[in-house]
């Protein structure tokens, strides 16, 4: 099968981790033999991947240095070359006989999209609650939950155009393994004059990984994380994992904003729009997942 595979930041980057290079790399390197075993099931792949941890610290050290800092689609691009540049790196390693390429890729998204008036994407690292609302009081963040932390949330638009899935297109029919649509890509908007600017926002990469894969023709979605399935009453004592579901039977609004919601949604909006189906769950699970014995399936089928 053509599969895109979005690696969620969360399952290159452990919740709580301290964000060093070499806890990256040992993360990235866990995933690239996952990875690896598709592969050789003969699979191809089109990876995604987030970065939220990444790209909220590299704000960070922004913020810090004199002088006007980088805006968010700048960072975006930062990440995107850094993770993409161990992923190609390690997957390279895992598997000597195919080609691997990590390629930035700028996102069309809509400038008066409503995202912008209401931010939901979680970046950057986690926090109790009295420092998160001492950090947005100093910083001018705003903040959410995030599980038991508080994180910062910006904008979160969506996309409307993978701008380089022509090329993307071309590599894959020759056979290499792209990493593109890194952090869900770089947010742009198109002037009056057809000309691109980048945008301050952060894509969610569930969400332009359902677009690629649309774009792409592929055959299934797969939303990797580090939780095991989709779970309905997440948080509660009556929590249940979900199985394989129905697209109609599943109801976005029943899960987190800015966690588990954007992969719902995505997964339902890949289902209904290809007729193909996708699936959510745990990075070390990938293969049993693709076999549906793993994780949570979102079918296409609304009958």
């Amino acid at each position: 099968m053509k599969i895109v595979v979005a690696l969620g930041g969360n399952a290159l980057l452990r919740r709580g981790e301290p964000m060093t290079a070499e806890n990256q790399r040992a993360n990235i390197r866990r995933a690239a033999a996952v990875l690896a075993k598709l592969i050789a099931a003969g699979h191809s792949l089109v990876i995604t991947h987030g970065n939220g941890p990444q790209v909220g610290l590299l704000a960070l050290q922004a913020a810090a240095t004199p002088g006007s800092p980088f805006p968010l689609d700048v960072l975006d691009a930062e990440t995107a070359g850094m993770i993409g540049y161990v992923l190609q790196q390690e997957l390279g390693n895992a598997v000597k006989d195919r080609l691997f390429a990590a390629l930035l890729t700028q996102v069309r998204v809509d400038p008066r999209d409503p995202a912008f008036a209401a931010p939901t994407k979680p970046i950057g690292p986690v926090y109790d609650e009295p420092t998160a609302r001492r950090l947005a009081a100093e910083r001018g963040w705003q903040i959410a939950a995030d599980n038991d932390k508080w994180r910062r949330v910006v904008a979160s638009p969506k996309p409307l155009e993978i701008l380089e899935v022509e090329v993307l297109g071309f590599l894959v029919k020759c056979g290499v393994i792209v990493i593109c649509a890194g952090g869900g890509g770089i947010p742009v908007m198109e002037r009056e004059d057809g000309s691109l600017n980048g945008v301050e926002a952060v894509i969610d990469k569930d969400y332009a990984s359902a677009l690629l894969a649309r774009q792409l023709h592929a055959d299934f979605l797969l939303m990797l994380t580090d939780v095991d399935a989709v779970y309905r009453g997440w948080g509660t004592d009556a929590a249940i994992p979900l199985g394989i579901m129905r697209a109609s039977d599943l109801a976005p609004g029943d899960f987190p904003a800015g966690s588990m919601r954007p992969k719902v949604e995505a997964g339902i909006d890949f289902a209904r729009t290809a007729g193909k189906p996708a699936a959510i769950g745990r990075l070390e699970d990938a293969v049993e997942i693709i076999a549906g014995i793993r994780g949570t399936w979102i079918e296409p089928v609304d009958a």
